[in-house]
């Protein structure tokens, strides 16, 4: 029996289950991809979430420090020691302080999971401070604060909680006597 070429490429049988084959193996990539798409996507929002809520717990601690007068009282505060690294350019003397546990109240229904570590430098200076209206020859004694203020995401029970920091830097005029 003898075969000719030209029938073997006209058969068509099995030509319906090869097509399909290959549909089903597009159709599961197309699949794997929109799932592994959709995974990341929920991390990333989630992400987002932590972030924004380690930021707003930080900016809270910053508001809840500002709104007791007593944290900028200069007797409670202790020897600065060493300055975070990104500090070391605020020329924050020695001789000034430092608050490491502020004291600050919460408004009715607001808590934390995690409160903020606030911190409180404070610094004396001379000078003309840059934005409160001084002209180069006046010399004032002012005295600086920066509140650092580091918030962590308040879910609990999240195994990697975002965290963030919010620094604000206050410049309080003194009389002179």
């Amino acid at each position: 029996m003898h075969l000719d070429k030209n029938s073997i490429l006209r058969d068509q049988s099995g030509a319906a289950l090869v097509i399909a084959l290959v549909m089903i193996i597009v159709l599961t990539v197309i699949g794997l991809a929109s799932n592994f798409t959709s995974i990341f996507e929920i991390k990333l929002s989630g992400n987002k979430r932590g972030s924004t809520d380690a930021f707003y717990t930080a900016d809270a601690g910053v508001h809840a420090v500002l709104s007791n007068l007593a944290n900028f009282s200069i007797s409670s505060y202790s020897s600065p020691g060493t300055l975070p690294p990104d500090l070391s350019n605020e020329s924050i003397d020695p001789t000034n302080g430092k608050l490491t546990s502020p004291t600050y109240t919460l408004p009715s229904g607001v808590s934390f999971v995690e409160e903020p570590r606030v911190t409180i430098y404070h610094t004396t200076r001379t000078g003309a401070p840059r934005g409160v209206g001084f002209s180069a020859g006046g010399t004032v004694e002012y005295q600086y604060h920066i509140i650092d203020s580091i918030g962590r995401d308040q879910t609990d029970g999240s195994l990697i909680r975002s965290s963030s920091q919010v620094r604000e830097k206050i410049v309080r005029l003194v009389p002179v006597q």
